[in-house]
Order: C-alpha cells, then sequence, then structure tokens
C-alpha cells in the first residue's frame, strides 16, 4: 500500500508557546502565540510508542511520511507532496580527520533542490488542512522555491517577496512554479515586515519561519532519518547551517521525541549552530551567554540561506544547542569558499554554499579543538549545489586543427 494513502492514526495533542509553555488547541489555525513567540506541536507519545515499532517503520518506504506516527496531518487526503525522498548520508573520507567519520547529509536530493522542502511540504499540507487559501513569506531563495511548488500543487495561491540579490536562479525558479514574486531593495527582514504588514489588506497567512507550528515538524524529519540511518545511534557530532534555525531545532525536538519513548539510548548529538562572519546573531548570543540575539547591522555573505539578521526561535536554537554540549561558531566567507571547492575537487560532492560552511566549520573547530579529531561528524549540505554560480570555464579547442595532447 502507498505509505501517502495508508490508514494514518495521528497523536497531536495540542500546541504551546515555546516561550512561555501555555498550551493551544490543535486542529485550528495558529500564527505565533500570545507572547509572540513560536508554536511546537506536542504529541501523545506513549501512544505513539505502543502504535508502532522500528522495525515496522523499517518495513515501510524511504520517505519522509515513513514517520506518520510523528507527523501532524489528521488526513492523508491533505498531505501535499511532490516525493519527499530519504536523502543519503555520504561519507566523504578524504575529508575527515583521524579515525573519527565524517559524512555529507545530502539535502540537495529533496523536491525543488533543498531542505526547505520537507518544512513547507508540512506547513502546506497543514494549509490545506486548516482551510488556508492564500499564504506569503519572504525568502532567500530556496524556500520561496519551495513554497511556490508545494502551494501550485495544494490549490493555494503563493506570494514571495526576496532580497534583490537574491540568486536569480532561485527567483526565476518561484516564479516558474506558479508564485506572484517580486524583488525587494533589503534583506529578508524587510520581506517579512512587508509579509506582516500585509496580511490585514491580503488576508494571507503568514507561513515564513517560525511564524506557524508546522515547518519545524516537516523538519524533525531529518533528525528521524539520521537516527533510522544510524540504526538508533546518533553521530557524536551535527553541524547545521543557521539562519532562522527550524531545522537545528527540529532536529532537537525529533531526538527529545525519540528518547522519551526509548528508542534512543546513547548520548545525543552536539549540535553546532553554523553562521557566517558577515550575519552571526546566534554566535554572538552564544558567546555572550545570552538566550536571544539583536539584529545584525549590515548583514553580509556569499551563503544566502544562512543570512538572517534576525531569528524569532533565536532562544529555541541557543535552548538546543547548550542543552545539547554543542556551540555556535562562524566561517568567513573565504573559507566557505575554499571548502565548497575542496568537497568537490576532493569528493565530488558538489555543496551549495551553506553547506560548504559546514565543512569550513569543522575544519575550523578540529583546529580550535571544540571538535575533536576521532569523533563522528554529520554535515548538513541544504541543497544542491547546481542552483549556485559555478567557476567559469575559459579553454576552448579548435576541432578544426591537429590536438596538441601533450598540452591538455
Amino acid at each position: 500500500m502507498n505509505n501517502i494513502t495508508a490508514k494514518r492514526p495521528t497523536f497531536v495533542t495540542h500546541l504551546e508557546c515555546g516561550l512561555e509553555g501555555d498550551s493551544y488547541p490543535a486542529d485550528q489555525l495558529h500564527g505565533l502565540s500570545k507572547a509572540g513567540k513560536p508554536l511546537v506541536v506536542r504529541y501523545d507519545l506513549p501512544a505513539i510508542k505502543a502504535a508502532v515499532t522500528k522495525e515496522e517503520l523499517a518495513s515501510r518506504p524511504a520517505d519522509m511520511w515513513r514517520y506518520r506516527e510523528f507527523l501532524p496531518v489528521r488526513q492523508a487526503t491533505n498531505i501535499v507532496s511532490l516525493g519527499e525522498t530519504v536523502t543519503p548520508l555520504i561519507p566523504v573520507p578524504k575529508l575527515q580527520a583521524g579515525t573519527g567519520q565524517l559524512w555529507v547529509k545530502d539535502e540537495g536530493r529533496l523536491p525543488t533542490g533543498s531542505f526547505k522542502a520537507r518544512g513547507i511540504c508540512m506547513a502546506i499540507s497543514m494549509a490545506k488542512e486548516l482551510g488556508v487559501t492564500k499564504v506569503a513569506m519572504p525568502t532567500n531563495g530556496n524556500a520561496g522555491a519551495a513554497l511556490a511548488a508545494y502551494a501550485t500543487r495544494g490549490g493555494i495561491e503563493s506570494y514571495v517577496f526576496c532580497p534583490d540579490d537574491t540568486p536569480e536562479i532561485n527567483v526565476r525558479e518561484i516564479a516558474a512554479q506558479g508564485a506572484k514574486v517580486w524583488k525587494v531593495n533589503g534583506l529578508i527582514n524587510d520581506c517579512g515586515r512587508i509579509v506582516g504588514e500585509g496580511k490585514e489588506a491580503m488576508n494571507w497567512f503568514d507561513i515564513s519561519t517560525l511564524k506557524e507550528p508546522y515547518r519545524i515538524e516537516g523538519k524533525k524529519t531529518m533528525g528521524l532519518e539520521l537516527a533510522d540511518q544510524f540504526d538508533w545511534k546518533l553521530p557524536d557530532v551535527i553541524m547545521y547551517p543557521t539562519g532562522g534555525g527550524t531545522g537545528l531545532i527540529g532536529m532537537w525536538k525529533a531526538f527529545q521525541e525519540l528518547k522519551e519513548i526509548g528508542w534512543i539510548t546513547d548520548p545525543l548529538p552536539r549540535m553546532v549552530a553554523v553562521q557566517a562572519t558577515g550575519c552571526a546573531p546566534i554566535v554572538k548570543a552564544y558567546d555572550a551567554g545570552e538566550e536571544h540575539a539583536p539584529l545584525w547591522e549590515n548583514a553580509h555573505t556569499v551563503a544566502s540561506g544562512i543570512r538572517v539578521p534576525a531569528a524569532i526561535g533565536d532562544f529555541l536554537i541557543l535552548r538546543a544547542v547548550r542543552a545539547s554540549g554543542g556551540f555556535a561558531t562562524a566561517v568567513t566567507d573565504d573559507a566557505i569558499l575554499a571548502a565548497q571547492q575542496e568537497a568537490a575537487t576532493s569528493e565530488g560532492v558538489l555543496l551549495c554554499p551553506e553547506g560548504a560552511a559546514t565543512l569550513a566549520a569543522y575544519q575550523q573547530e578540529l583546529t580550535s579543538g571544540r571538535i575533536n579529531a576521532n569523533e563522528s561528524v554529520v554535515l548538513f549540505n541544504c541543497a544542491t549545489g547546481l542552483k549556485y554560480p559555478m567557476p567559469e570555464v575559459t579553454q576552448t579547442l579548435d576541432c578544426t586543427q591537429p590536438v596538441d595532447y601533450s598540452r591538455l
């Protein structure tokens, strides 16, 4: 039986404010909590434990929906899917240090070429279930591409606002997949302000990062997948490119839920939030011992996906990092570009700039001593490198003339 159309028992009990902990009813449309903070979905975990086993889960198709008991969609008919496959863990031994194993989790294999497909797939499925007909979001590129595709697939009208230096391929991808898209002469927080201020006039639902509860649940599947792929014994360290931080928050939530039902008994991974030195509000807050990160002025980096000057879920990111025994770190653009080239030329793995930031951070923190050369580490490549600029090729051959092979 197809995994999506199979009977889908669901176990959501309620939602709660990530900061204050007050409860909100499930099966109703919510944005932020009364405190203006992200809402978190809660489940009847003992009931999940009684309903499914690891062995049954392993018999299901290798897609995001194999973890359906841990996900919020009530009616299978509301699932909006483009084929959310399990993404591979690629060993990169030429890049690893010591005896510690190093893997790249390649999220570029997902629909629309990035890990944004996970969160947006879930958010749009829940929007459909809750009767939403129009959505809007700010984006640095890949989230907007995912929104355009999934909203179109689900019959929902979509509006997307991008900083004007968003990679052109992303902007065109958004337009090609049916969204109404605008370039804005500002950063993603400026685009977010436009979305927020337009809610009353446009009657759209704001599906921005962490301003609705369900993108976390989609990104949570990265943690469920990792646990599954590692046979329920997780790596020592996870390095995650962090802008809005939904994936880091979601993975930590997944690990907590798995631990509570007894599927994970070993120590949990240290979560490392990776940013760029040109936009590192989480790193600044981590280093200062703060729970909230102030707006980062004049944000800039080649890794546009992590150029988020202010994250509404900053406290959730920082809590996960600290609770896991991890840390936050920033790398330069030069280090990002060098790591991107090294991965491509030594291992044949084409990382996006944000994914390359995690490799640069791994190399940097081996030197600093915050990562041990004998630890097992997973780097997240959050999108296909095919969406980003590549080296120019200038060499030519004249096929009408003899080829001097000694000069090739």
